[in-house]
C-alpha cells in the first residue's frame, strides 16, 4: 500500500497529471459531442444511480483508508485503529442509510479526493501554465463539497446542461478547448 500512496502523492510529476488530466478531458468531452444523446441519457440517470455509487463510494472508501494508514500521523497515531474503525462503518452506513443520490454524493468525495494528487504535483513548479491543473483541482473541491451536501445541484446542472442542445455542444466544446489547452501546456511547458 505504501507504493500505491507514495506514487499518488509524491511521485506523479506536473507533466504525467498534465497529460493525464488532458487525455480524460480530451476523451469524456468529445464523447459528449461525438456521442450527445445516449450521454444526455445516461447523465440523466446518473444522479440516482445506486450501483454506480456504491462502486465510486468503495473507491472513495479505499482511497481514503489508503491515505489514513499511510500517511504520518504525527501525535495521532494512536489512534489512527479507532479511525480505521470508524472509516469501514463510515463506509457501511452511508452506503446502508445514504441512498439518495449515492452516486452524486459519491463522486464529490471523489473529486475532493482526486484534488490533492494534482495540486501536489504543481506545488512550487516553476510554469506559470500549472495554474491550469490548479484552478480545475479548486473547482474540483468546491464541486466536490457542493455534491456532498447538496447533491440536487449536480441534478439541476445536467438538467440544465442537456435541456439545450446548443447548451450541450457549448459545454462540451469548452470542456475540450480546456483539455486540448492542457495537453499543450504539458507537452511544451511541464
Amino acid at each position: 500500500m505504501k507504493a500505491v500512496y507514495d506514487a499518488l502523492y509524491y511521485d506523479l510529476t506536473l507533466k504525467t497529471v498534465g497529460l493525464g488530466i488532458a487525455a480524460l478531458l480530451i476523451v469524456v468531452h468529445l464523447l459528449a459531442l461525438l456521442k450527445g444523446e445516449p450521454v444526455r441519457a445516461w447523465l440523466r440517470t446518473l444522479p440516482r444511480n445506486e450501483k454506480l455509487g456504491m462502486w465510486i463510494l468503495a473507491v472513495d472508501f479505499a482511497w481514503c483508508f489508503l491515505v489514513w494508514s499511510e500517511m504520518d500521523l504525527g501525535e495521532f497515531h494512536s489512534i489512527e485503529k479507532t479511525v480505521q474503525m470508524v472509516m469501514v462503518l463510515g463506509f457501511l452506513g452511508f452506503g446502508y442509510y445514504v441512498r439518495e443520490f449515492l452516486a452524486v454524493r459519491a463522486i464529490g468525495l471523489f473529486l475532493i479526493l482526486l484534488a490533492c494528487p494534482v495540486l501536489n504535483a504543481a506545488f512550487l513548479q516553476p510554469p506559470v501554465t500549472r495554474l491550469l491543473l490548479v484552478f480545475l483541482a479548486y473547482a474540483w473541491v468546491i464541486k466536490g463539497m457542493f455534491y456532498v451536501g447538496m447533491p440536487y445541484l449536480m441534478r439541476d446542472g445536467i438538467d440544465w446542461v442537456v435541456a439545450k442542445p446548443s447548451r450541450w455542444k457549448m459545454s462540451a466544446m469548452a470542456g475540450l478547448a480546456y483539455g486540448v489547452a492542457v495537453l499543450l501546456c504539458a507537452l511544451m511547458f511541464y
